[in-house]
């Protein structure tokens, strides 16, 4: 069984950084696709960033890409998203997802269906 508790959010201000952690519990870390998504009140959640299993490659939606930075620990089973220049538009409750599937394209780990397994979230405000 999979779980992955979410830690690292909390109250900022514009221009502050913050590291997210996703602590997983299980057997063969590197076996997994991992993502990030968000989700503001009155919105659907939205990927911000995903890794693939076979090769680590990484992806961004293009609203994130320079101040977001996914990666892993495979010996920690800790899964990070690294998030510099904060604006307040970054407020959200920020989710971990893992995915037993491999994708050979970017689309694939975008989308909150890809994944079976999910973590509590996190929250992130950004004060102006």
């Amino acid at each position: 069984q999979v779980q992955l508790v979410g830690s690292g959010g909390g109250l900022v201000q514009a221009g502050d950084s913050l590291k997210l952690s996703c602590a997983a519990s299980v057997r063969t870390f590197g076996r997994y696709g991992m993502g990030w998504f968000r989700q503001s009140p009155g919105k659907e959640r939205e990927f911000v960033a995903g890794m693939s299993a076979i090769g680590s490659r990484t992806y961004y939606a293009d609203s994130v890409k320079g101040r977001f930075t996914i990666s892993r620990d495979n010996a920690k089973n800790t899964l990070y998203l690294q998030i510099n220049s904060l604006k307040p538009e970054d407020t959200a409750v920020y989710y971990c997802a893992f995915t037993e599937k491999s994708y050979s394209d970017f689309y694939g780990y975008t989308r909150p269906q890809t994944y079976e397994y999910w973590g509590q979230g996190t929250q992130v405000t950004v004060s102006s």
